[in-house]
């Protein structure tokens, strides 16, 4: 079968943010992409009395029949994951140019589509929205009843104020109570000695994290041949320049940003992938699913 792709303006498209993420993560399952769903939680085990919030669909009736109490069939790959979704929403992430969608609309999907896999797979997601503060933050759960509460959450949030992502990361540390799997996904357009500080901060507690650092194909690139005015969106300032002149020392400078940020994350065992918008949306999700078999 011929793979078509899973591009982000086409995506868009589809509805809401539940049938967006559920088509991207089948879309997994077509081409030469192994499914998502391999190797987890496929041979019994045992059983476990329920527990309030415990999936009912895992509820052994047979056994229920016979005792007349609820037992929750347990397989022997089933994992505690804990996984944190932390999703930036600061004003810098509403820009596209190049790309059809905003960065912020990317990180919905791919969030989104992160979110419905560790459901479905039985793990529990929370979620962060950040910029300097905090907009919003549930704790895991593994609960398929949550899916449509985080989800809904996620697409009605929309971007707000300047980022200040390593201020953000140490508060939303300070709040998780379980280690985990921390996905930040985020321009990282802020600076990068805070935000190591911060990703530091989460390794230091044990925390295992991957940084998915989204940016338009015109960020990365420059493109243009005359005089632009170039506004900051979250200060409001901005400056005329002709990106002729200055497009080879900007382009030299974003990729040492970037080479920066990567080459930190990997001395410190934090697993960074930079991802343009334009790109198809199983880039960063099977980065996710790379992390979440090398841990678990």
């Amino acid at each position: 079968m011929t793979d078509p792709g899973l591009h982000p303006a086409e995506i868009i498209q589809l509805g809401n943010l539940r049938f967006q993420a559920k088509t991207i993560v089948e879309g997994l399952m077509l081409g030469d992409h192994a499914s998502p769903y391999h190797g987890f939680s496929v041979e019994f085990s045992q059983h476990r009395q329920y527990m309030p919030g415990d999936d009912i669909r895992h509820i052994d009736w047979q056994v229920y029949g016979k005792t007349d109490r609820y037992y929750i069939r347990q397989y022997e790959e089933e994992t505690s994951l804990n996984a944190y979704v932390l999703v930036d929403n600061s004003k810098s992430m509403d820009f596209k140019a190049s790309a059809k969608v905003t960065k912020y609309q990317y990180a919905q999907l791919i969030a989104g589509a992160m979110i419905w896999l560790l459901l479905h797979q039985n793990d529990a997601a929370g979620l962060a929205v950040f910029n300097r503060k905090i907009d919003v933050l549930y704790p895991p759960k593994s609960v398929m009843s949550y899916l449509n509460e985080l989800l809904a959450v996620l697409q009605n949030t929309p971007c707000s104020d300047r980022t200040r992502t390593g201020e953000a990361l140490h508060r939303i540390t300070e709040k998780l109570r379980r280690k985990g799997l921390v996905i930040l996904i985020s321009d990282l357009l802020d600076d990068a000695e805070a935000i190591m500080k911060g990703l530091n901060h989460l390794r230091y507690l044990g925390h295992d994290v991957l940084v998915i650092q989204l940016l338009d194909p015109a960020e990365w690139e420059l493109p243009g041949a005359r005089k632009f005015r170039y506004r900051d969106m979250e200060s409001g300032e901005s400056i005329k320049l002709d990106a002729r002149q200055i497009r080879e020392e900007y382009r030299e400078r974003i990729r040492a940003f970037t080479d920066n940020i990567n080459r930190r994350c990997g001395e410190n065992h934090i697993d960074h992938t930079l991802v343009l918008t334009d790109r198809d949306c199983r880039t960063a999700l099977l980065e996710f699913l790379k992390k979440r078999r090398r841990l678990y």
